[in-house]
């Protein structure tokens, strides 16, 4: 792999507002107005979308849209293994998170047989089923499907038969059964969640390294600990959310915008030094959401400074390979 490939996915019909299809957009100009020509650097796919069932009647309650978030994380899930096929590194910029489901389905796809991590840098575990979700908003669900999780001991909706079938394709999406083991998960800045997912991220004994405490450990003592927690994976997955940074201090530019979060610069050394590990195969960004921004295009400018700079170490890394 030695050549940076962008899978641009405007969809965003996993969250409960709309605009974060714009996010791609957002960054673009971010880097437009920055004088910086990024985005005419790397080849690129455009993923095509479902968005237009947005004006559909919702018919699933707790799992909103799925049948067609189903269908579009099968194209992300397709348009990733075929980058990884070609030898060409997938970085994933995305709308609404329930895209990640299918960045991880695709690097399955591509690679069965070989053990994924995933490091996890949100506000949310999205670790929720459409037997537990408050919301049935998806972008909440992808890790509970990549891990094949359905958390019936929390459940709390009764989930129709249509819902069920669509979230069995979704759980065995790219290959059959779960992508990734929950001793493979590695969150940071995880922070506000619902009682069913602390009841899973308990059961499954998955980490977590909040603001706080990367803040007094040390971010390097910390990225180094998930490191080595992440010792036996041949590959991994980075999936950068921006609200987990301070909505206070960047913007309030995402879905589900929470404080006390990161600041650009700790993301940016946090992805970097695990880019650094050489195992890193994949990256996604996504939830900027430009329509809710409170201070102009903020949070897609913040996005694009961390994207141009992780996207300068990893092609360090990539031409050292």
């Amino acid at each position: 792999m030695n050549q940076i490939k962008i899978i641009k996915n405007r969809s965003d019909i996993g969250a409960g507002t709309r605009g974060s299809d714009m996010g791609i957009d957002a960054i673009e100009i971010a880097a437009i107005n920055a004088n910086n020509d990024y985005f005419t650097k790397y080849d690129f796919v455009d993923v095509e979308t479902e968005n237009e069932s947005i004006y559909n009647k919702v018919k699933n309650a707790y799992s909103k849209r799925i049948e067609h978030v189903s269908y579009q994380c099968e194209r992300v899930c397709t348009a990733v293994s075929n980058s990884l096929n070609e030898q060409s590194f997938p970085l994933v910029i995305s709308g609404d998170h329930s895209s990640a489901l299918g960045t991880i389905s695709g690097i399955k796809k591509a690679f069965p047989n070989k053990r994924l991590g995933v490091v996890w840098i949100d506000a949310h575990a999205d670790m929720h089923s459409p037997y537990t979700s408050p919301s049935g908003n998806i972008h909440g669900m992808p890790l509970a499907a990549a891990i094949g999780e359905d958390n019936f001991e929390s459940r709390i909706n009764k989930v129709s038969e249509s819902s069920i079938h669509y979230w069995d394709n979704m759980k065995n999406m790219g290959i059959k059964g779960p992508k990734l083991k929950p001793e493979d998960l590695v969150y940071f800045g995880v922070r506000d969640t619902e009682e069913p997912e602390d009841n899973q991220i308990k059961k499954l004994s998955l980490r977590n390294y909040m603001v706080h405490e990367v803040r007094h450990r040390g971010l390097e003592v910390c990225v180094d600990e998930a490191l080595d927690k992440l010792k036996d994976c041949d590959m991994i997955y980075i999936s950068f959310d921006v609200d987990s940074m301070d909505c206070d201090l960047i913007s309030y530019g995402t879905g589900t915008p929470v404080s006390k979060g990161f600041d650009e610069f700790e993301i940016i050394k946090i992805i970097n030094k695990i880019i650094e590990s050489k195992k890193v195969i994949c990256m996604e960004f996504v939830e900027v959401n430009p329509l809710l921004d409170n201070k102009g295009n903020k949070m897609g400018e913040t996005a694009f400074v961390v994207l141009d700079a992780v996207t300068n170490t990893l092609t360090k890394i990539l031409k050292n390979k």
